[in-house]
């Protein structure tokens, strides 16, 4: 069973690339290795499992369409974890460009690879940012998400669209995977809790946007990949009862659907820092700041079709993830 992940030096990508291993899958890795933040911590994950006679690892980008066509060609993957793309919502705003080339030039590279290639079955990662201003809570797939807040946002609806019409096209099954804040050890550096961390233990100040008054629907990164495992032995199917007079915007008559995955369980921001602090044994210094462009107050996920197809919620606890986090993150800074 040869899988094919890309972002397999990232975040959520080499807790996903360590677990196929873990079950004897063969698994070829994608990276571009890029410096939207310190590219020694993706070599770092790397390492952990890139000496694995099941692994091989490519430090190519998605929008190289040349050599993304060879991988496929090379190892002919039964299946495709796309998780590679660039992320963060405020950097799109200072840097849309990027999106583009990442996200949507690099996403079709992906599909048009499954498609010729004959892929089994093709999970994305989309974001909650999709949801953008709505405000019926909590956040369902079954609800219209045709309002994004940036680009970043609009980049992963957008991918959930294009996927559609691969799925409609060419019968390639697709399921897109709507993330809720990803945390836990081996994060990302741009993340509230990394930057959080940072700060507390340096004395420095951390800044609070929207005074305080988010929730966020943290998920831990255990949780994200079981789902993700879960999902991708079952290969998405059409919706038979799909009516264009009721149209339902998580499911189609195409083999093609879409999922959260979330905590289901909402926090308040200052909640979160508290968990922090006590984790710590410190005290944060707080700087209170507006919202910002991009960003939505809550998230909250509804994840019931989860459950009811796949028998799985996340359930990992606030404290219990700050907690993981913070023993990796002072052992890997010794601090």
């Amino acid at each position: 069973m040869t899988i094919l992940v890309t972002g397999s030096a990232g975040f959520v990508g080499s807790f996903l690339v360590r677990r196929l291993l873990a079950s004897g899958a063969e698994v070829i890795g994608i990276d571009n290795h890029n410096d939207y933040y310190d590219p020694s911590l993706k070599e770092a994950r790397l390492a952990a499992f890139s000496s694995d006679a099941n692994y091989k690892h490519y430090r190519i980008d998605l929008s190289d369409r040349k050599m993304i066509d060879e991988v496929f060609e090379e190892h002919k993957p039964r299946s495709v974890v796309n998780l590679a793309a660039q992320a963060g919502v405020r950097y799109s705003i200072e840097n849309p460009l990027a999106y583009i080339q990442s996200n949507i030039v690099g996403f079709c590279h992906i599909l048009e690879g499954c498609r010729h290639h004959h892929v089994g079955h093709l999970v994305y990662a989309s974001s909650s940012s999709v949801y953008g201003a709505n405000t019926s809570m909590p956040f369902s797939v079954h609800h219209n998400v045709d309002h994004p807040l940036s680009l970043y946002a609009a980049s992963k609806k957008s991918n959930e669209l294009m996927a559609h019409t691969y799925s409609h096209l060419y019968g390639l099954p697709t399921t897109g995977l709507r993330f809720f804040t990803v945390y836990g050890p081996w994060g990302r550096p741009d993340m509230a809790l990394f930057k959080f961390t940072k700060a507390i233990l340096a004395g420095e100040p951390i800044q609070i946007f929207n005074y305080g008054k988010h929730r966020r629907d943290f998920t831990y990164i255990d949780d994200i990949v079981e789902g993700i495992v879960r999902i991708l032995d079952r290969p998405a199917f059409g919706n038979t009862e799909w009516n264009s007079d009721h149209p339902d915007p998580g499911t189609s008559k195409a083999p093609w659907r879409v999922y959260n995955i979330g905590s289901n369980s909402p926090v308040q921001l200052m909640d979160f820092v508290s968990a922090l602090e006590n984790e710590l044994g410190r005290k944060a210094n707080v700087e209170m700041l507006p919202l910002q462009p991009g960003d939505v107050p809550d998230t909250y996920a509804d994840v019931q079709d989860l459950v009811n197809e796949f028998g799985y919620k996340p359930g990992t606890t606030v404290q219990e993830g700050v907690s993981q986090f913070v023993a990796w993150y002072r052992d890997y800074f010794k601090v």
